[in-house]
């Protein structure tokens, strides 16, 4: 017999979708957005809506669980992750549609500190970061499944300093959350990407990653291919026109061939 929790989660499932459905009608267009993206992506938002009058709802989380949510039926029109797995991850289940993928955006991982920190570090192959550290936690996204995370736990292998840290880690839900833990100086150090930083004054940048030691980092959007918003498709290409390229180096990302 299936038990309370059973019949808890069918009627969640139930409630969900009539909600999904007007949650299309009444929000317009539905974008899933990794978190890093937030400041710059809301500012172009707001020049779409200017420029169009319609409306833009975007959703910022971890890339990760942004495409667990699709995977389950969320109502989404683009996806918007800080990686190609994440896309690639949906792209094989048949949950994107392929011919819309544009690898759009570049950026960079920094280590930063509070502002005002005293810390310097000089980041090359071994150096000390378990010392600079001392008995504070280094914040990262999630380093399993998050991109930032993924990305700076793969730079910190490659200058040969993840075992040295690797026990000292506060892993966050997003690049965000990782980002306000230096910030509120709950972490002496963290690892975030440039443009995050450079949206935070309460953080300051002490060094950035060599782009040798990591995988390239691209932000690729594209559409969800159950979506039938007719709006999903300009508001692509309008992430690709010069206007909003020019937001977003604005904002510290950069643009991809």
């Amino acid at each position: 017999m299936p038990s309370r929790r059973s019949f808890a989660a069918i009627a969640a499932t139930l409630a969900f979708l009539p909600l999904s459905r007007r949650a299309r009608a009444s929000d317009g267009l539905i974008v899933f957005a990794a978190a890093s993206l937030k400041t710059a992506l809301d500012a172009v938002a707001a020049a779409w809506t200017a420029e169009t009058t319609k409306k833009v709802k975007v959703s910022y989380a971890a890339s990760s669980a942004l495409a667990r949510q699709i995977e389950h039926g969320a109502p989404a029109d683009i996806f918007f992750p800080a990686d190609l797995d994440w896309l690639h991850y949906l792209s094989g289940k048949g949950l994107i549609d392929a011919v819309s993928e544009t690898r759009l955006l570049g950026n960079e991982i920094v280590l930063i500190a509070p502002r005002g920190s005293t810390a310097t570090a000089k980041i090359a192959p071994g150096f000390p970061l378990a010392e600079i550290l001392g008995d504070g936690r280094l914040a990262m996204a999630d380093v399993n499944a998050v991109p930032a995370g993924k990305y700076g736990k793969a730079a910190l292998e490659t200058l040969g300093v993840w075992d040295t840290v690797s026990g000292k880690i506060a892993q966050a839900e997003n690049v965000r959350a990782a980002l306000k833990l230096v910030a509120a100086g709950e972490a002496p150090l963290g690892v975030v990407y440039r443009t995050d930083a450079e949206a935070e004054p309460a953080v300051t940048v002490l060094d950035t990653f060599p782009t040798a030691s990591h995988p390239p980092i691209i932000y690729p959007v594209a559409r969800v291919s159950s979506s039938a918003n007719a709006d999903a498709a300009p508001f692509i290409a309008f992430l690709k026109s010069p206007r909003a390229a020019a937001i977003f180096s604005a904002h510290g990302f950069m643009a991809l061939p």
